[in-house]
Formats: C-alpha cells, sequence, structure tokens
C-alpha cells in the first residue's frame, strides 16, 4: 500500500473526535462535500471503513477506533510540541476565568485597564473547567483554590472570605429571629460544607437538617436572591449584589477561608508582553479588593 498523506490522517483524526463533519470541515478550513471526500479517499486507501454516517453525525466503526487509537496520540503529540512556536502577537491576551468570577469581579473593573492600555486586546473565555494548557490556546487563567497546579506559574491575587447572606424578601419574613441564632434560621447546604467550619468557628448549633443541598456556588446564590435560604456567600460574587441591595450580610460576620484566587500561566507566557501588561494591572487591582475586604471584615467582628 501506498504512503497515506499526513492530511489524509489529520482529517480524519479531527472528524473522529468531534464526532461530526460539519464542525471539523469548518476547523480544517474545507467544505463538508471536500472533507468527506478525503475521508472516502482514505477508507479506499485502508480498505476498510471507518465511519458510520447517519443524522446526528458520524460514528466510527471498530476500524475507526482501531485507526483513531494509532494514529490520533500521534497528532497530540505534534500540536503539543509546535504549540511554543505559533506565532502568538504579543498585544493580544487570552485569558480564562470562571463564570462568576469574570462577571462579578473582573469585568466590572476592566474598563480601567482598557483605558490605560488601549493597545491590549482581551479574549475572555468563561469556564468552570480547569485550562490545558497544553493544548488549548489561553495564555493565563484566573482560578480559586488551594494555589496548587503543576506545570504552571502560580501568583495568589487575594483571599477569600464567606458570610452567611439573605435576600431582603426572606428577611422581612424572618424579622422576629435572632441573626445570632442561625441554627434557627432556613439553612441552604453548600458544596464545601462551610456551615461546620462556621459553627465551629463561631459557636451556635447547627441545624437538623438544611432546605437544600447545593453543589455549585452559583446555584447556591441563586436560591438565596430567591429567598429559598440563607446561603454562606463568597464575597467575590457576593459582595457586589450585598452593595446593590439585593442580599444582605446576616449577623454582620465574616470568615476568612483557605481558598484564594491565583493568576496562573504556563512558562511559555511568561515573557508574553500582553500579559505582563496585564499582571502589573491585576496586582494593583487585587491589592485594592483585599485591602477593602479585610477593612470590610475587620468593621463587621
Amino acid at each position: 500500500m501506498a504512503r497515506i498523506s499526513l492530511d489524509l490522517l489529520q482529517q480524519f483524526v479531527a472528524a473522529a473526535r468531534l464526532g461530526n463533519l460539519s464542525r471539523a470541515a469548518e476547523q480544517a478550513n474545507l467544505t463538508v462535500s471536500a472533507l468527506s471526500h478525503q475521508i472516502r479517499q482514505l477508507e479506499q486507501r485502508v480498505e476498510r471503513k471507518l465511519f458510520d454516517r447517519g443524522p446526528r453525525g458520524v460514528q466510527l466503526t471498530a476500524e475507526g477506533r482501531r485507526l483513531l487509537e494509532a494514529v490520533g496520540h500521534h497528532f497530540e503529540g505534534i500540536d503539543r510540541a509546535m504549540s511554543s512556536y505559533r506565532c502568538r502577537r504579543e498585544e493580544a491576551l487570552t485569558l480564562s476565568a470562571s463564570p462568576g468570577v469574570m462577571s462579578s469581579w473582573l469585568v466590572p473593573r476592566l474598563a480601567r485597564l482598557v483605558a490605560a492600555h488601549p493597545e491590549l486586546e482581551l479574549n475572555l473565555q468563561s469556564s468552570v473547567t480547569l485550562v490545558d494548557f497544553e493544548r488549548d490556546p489561553v495564555d493565563a487563567a484566573v482560578r480559586y483554590g488551594r494555589g496548587v497546579w503543576s506545570g504552571v506559574e502560580t501568583e495568589q491575587l487575594f483571599g477569600e472570605w464567606i458570610a452567611p447572606v439573605i435576600s431582603t424578601a426572606l428577611l422581612e419574613r424572618m424579622r422576629d429571629a435572632d441573626p445570632g441564632d442561625l441554627g434557627s434560621w432556613p439553612l441552604l447546604g453548600d458544596p464545601g460544607n462551610r456551615w461546620r467550619d462556621w459553627f465551629e468557628t463561631f459557636g451556635g448549633t447547627p441545624p437538623r437538617r438544611y432546605v437544600a443541598q447545593f453543589d455549585t456556588t452559583d446555584a447556591l446564590q441563586r436560591a438565596a436572591l430567591e429567598g429559598m435560604g440563607v446561603a454562606l456567600g463568597r464575597m467575590v460574587t457576593a459582595r457586589p449584589l450585598v452593595e446593590a441591595g439585593l442580599l444582605h450580610v446576616l449577623g454582620e460576620r465574616y470568615m476568612h477561608i483557605p481558598e484564594a484566587y491565583y493568576l496562573v500561566y504556563p512558562p511559555r507566557s511568561r515573557d508574553h508582553a500582553g500579559l505582563r501588561v496585564f499582571r502589573d494591572w491585576i496586582r494593583c487591582e487585587a491589592e485594592a479588593y483585599a485591602q477593602s475586604m479585610a477593612y470590610a471584615a475587620g468593621q463587621r467582628g
């Protein structure tokens, strides 16, 4: 059998992974008919049917899966090897952050960055999953956690505070209840079980049950806004709602927790001019925010 071109194999791998010829063709800057023709060429060359075609896309046959297992990892290796050589414009910066941090903390401050550095081109990506810097064309990310991630440069920006937050409507309905006895309030269970830490720190008796348990902070905060119960809000996302009068801090106490927000980036981004500008700017913003949050927490017990 004559040697098969890498182009045919590359288009096969893309179609196999996406499971959709239209998306694979768009990714390769080809028409769907041109990509289909290439796949038929490959099937003729290997004398095997590689795809089953259906109304919802394409699926690999057993022979197609065997071929993908044999060649797919080679293209991943090529992509990783070439990632550091791809041409990047130094004034363009691609940044990833979780949707909550992006909308509540970062975006409200970006006007100052853009005004000071109009040459900087920002590409902002919201995602709840961690960026894979080896595969994704992202220069840096803002992450929440304890700062233990391998293969990246890590700079702590600011810590996180939590506090019980409640809607105006629920606060009015519970106006006769004692804010110091949180165990008697309708509490919303949080993803990290922080209520346990809260009661250990400030005392009191935890409730026998929570109104509902949530596995994401976004859903938890939304439930608090709707008056479903009292949530332990992370101040990075909850504080703007408190300042807008949509939520209230119940009991006026804040607790500092071990997790924090970090700027992370791969070694390849270390000398990126756009990242240097962004890093200097976000350090200043983070310091100002940390000071204002510490002052607010100190003023309230």
